[in-house]
């Protein structure tokens, strides 16, 4: 009981450390992302002149350099410290207990034979508990992210502390948990598709010729997953960032509807380059160093 309790500590800190390295590194992608999610095709007559930029621009490299040249670089980092809770507890609990709980779907089982199937429920349930746990992490990244000269809904967060304060005084601990219900169903969604696929795809390709254990094959593996999830999680990604940037939404069906009728289904795409930039990218640095930081480790 010991060595497995020491086991699962090895491997959430091995993998919150991994997922916080590549949040570090990925953030600005992100940022670019949240804002492409959230931009409309109707704006306000208010709305500052940033907006028009960033809309005219309309992809990943023009709003990245409006955000720089209208907010400064360092606006392209909002919410990198809420960014490090959320994959501290995220990542970490949710590959943490992906072995754990695949051997539990198949009763203690070896779990180099788990069918695809176990895989994938697994995957699923640890998505779960990990963003139940990270919501008011996710939602304070999401609102400091939003929080910029083209959103007109002007926060003006200080930062991390200061926006979870300010959530709590005015709209009540409860509303940490906006966007629950989305954010539940994308993370589920993508965490499945990330771990499953790179699960899949590394042991397709160490069946291979030519193929090891090494970084390329991790590379590879790494690249293939990010491209899966986000085929997979785009739409509900959108509806997520949405509902967590405004709001103004009754809930999660009132945001897809409004999102359809309004931007059309193209919307529930929005931002998908820079969303393979981000989560590819991410999946490469995350699993790269995990499999380094696990040879360490274990």
């Amino acid at each position: 009981m010991a060595a497995a309790s020491s086991s699962f500590t090895a491997i959430f800190f091995s993998s919150a450390f991994a997922a916080c390295f590549a949040e570090v590194c990925t953030i600005p992608l992100d940022t670019a992302k949240v804002r492409l999610q959230l931009q409309r095709k109707t704006t306000l007559p208010a709305a500052p002149a940033a907006a028009a930029t960033a809309a005219a621009g309309g992809g990943m490299l023009a709003t990245i350099m409006c955000i720089a040249r209208e907010e400064g670089v360092a606006a392209l980092w909002k919410g990198v410290i809420p960014g490090l809770h959320r994959q501290f507890l995220y990542g970490g609990l949710r590959i943490g207990l992906y072995e754990p709980v695949k051997a539990f779907f198949v009763g203690g089982a070896a779990v180099g034979d788990v069918s695809l199937l176990s895989k994938i429920l697994a995957a699923l349930t640890t998505g779960v508990i990990a963003i139940v746990v990270a919501n008011p992490t996710d939602l304070v990244k999401v609102r400091l992210q939003a929080d910029g000269k083209a959103n007109a809904v002007k926060r003006s967060y200080s930062g991390a502390l200061n926006a979870y304060a300010t959530i709590i005084r005015q709209e009540g601990i409860g509303a940490l948990w906006t966007g629950l219900g989305p954010n539940v169903a994308r993370n589920a969604i993508i965490n499945a598709a990330e771990l499953v696929s790179y699960d899949q795809f590394k042991q397709m390709f160490l069946k291979l010729p030519g193929f090891t254990d090494n970084v390329f094959t991790h590379l590879l593996a790494g690249l293939g997953a990010g491209f899966f999830a986000v085929c997979i999680g785009s739409p509900v990604d959108v509806v997520k960032s949405r509902m967590m940037g405004d709001s103004t939404y009754r809930s999660t069906l009132d945001c897809f509807a409004k999102t359809l009728k309004i931007d059309g289904p193209g919307a529930f795409y929005k931002g998908f380059i820079a969303n393979f930039c981000r989560i590819g990218s991410w999946n490469v640095i995350m699993f790269l160093t995990l499999e380094q930081v696990r040879r360490f480790f274990l």
